[in-house]
């Protein structure tokens, strides 16, 4: 697989997610890419990062999607690819949202969710215990 189509297979950004990242990337000083990862941790074994950085780090995945440079650590990447960011305000919810196609469960709050074992064998089943809140 070449690396422009693993780059752009790993996440993209809604038109609503893009605008909003850029408005609130201008209300900040010294930041340049937008950081998505994931972590170990929440109720369901990850959870997700989003958060804007001063550039990216060796071994970043890095592209630019809706006006908004992305850049992407070569852990996060597998358990990432094919994601969608959006953002949504509803009447019901409000904030970024993550579609992931590899995430076989998730936790009520949306924050958190767990890959199928066969990805990460070290990945735990995990219920939405005192890390969620809906």
């Amino acid at each position: 697989m070449e690396l422009q189509e693993r780059i752009d297979n790993v996440v993209s950004l809604t038109p609503a997610a893009a605008g909003k990242i850029r408005e609130l990337m201008a209300q900040e000083t010294d930041v340049s890419v937008l950081r998505v990862a994931i972590e170990g941790g929440g109720c369901s074994g990850f959870q997700y990062g989003l958060g804007f950085d001063h550039g990216a780090q060796e071994g970043d995945l890095e592209f630019e999607q809706e006006g908004v440079k992305v850049v992407v650590d070569p852990f996060s990447a597998p358990y990432l690819k094919g994601a969608t960011v959006d953002y949504l305000e509803t009447i019901q919810e409000s904030g970024f949202k993550i579609d992931n196609p590899n995430a076989v469960s998730s936790c009520g709050c949306g924050h958190s969710f767990q890959v199928d074992e066969s990805t990460d064998p070290g990945a735990t089943v995990g219920g939405c215990g005192s890390g969620c809140s809906a």
